[in-house]
Parts: structure tokens; sequence; C-alpha cells
């Protein structure tokens, strides 16, 4: 058997082809998600160093308090 036909989920194995065909569209939308979810939060971190960057640029050319 492939690996590629099992999914884990809540910590038991399925075989996919077992599944129902409503059970594999959720699990392709709860893959989807989780994809999104990565990338967003790869966003933050992006922003995030960039609105660092930022501030600390501002602070370089603010005059000394």
């Amino acid at each position: 058997m492939n690996t590629n036909d099992l999914i884990q989920i809540n910590g038991i194995e399925y075989k996919l082809s077992e599944l129902s065909e409503a059970a594999r569209r959720e699990l392709a939308m709860l893959q989807q998600t989780d994809a999104r979810l990565a990338e967003l939060q790869r966003d933050v971190a992006i922003c995030s160093t960039a609105r660092n960057a930022y501030a600390n640029a501002l602070a370089a050319l603010l005059p000394a308090a």
C-alpha cells in the first residue's frame, strides 16, 4: 500500500479510497485552509519585519531628545 493512500486525522489513519466523496471534499477544504493560514502567517512575519525596519529607520532620522 502506498503511504499516499493514507491520511491521519485525530491520530487515526484512514484510507483515502474508503472516505466518502463528502469527506474527501471536506479534507480538501481543510488542506486548502491550512495552506492559506500558513501563507498568512508568512505574510505577518514579513510585515512585522518590515515594520521593525521602518521603525528603526524613523528612529534614526529623529532628532535626539
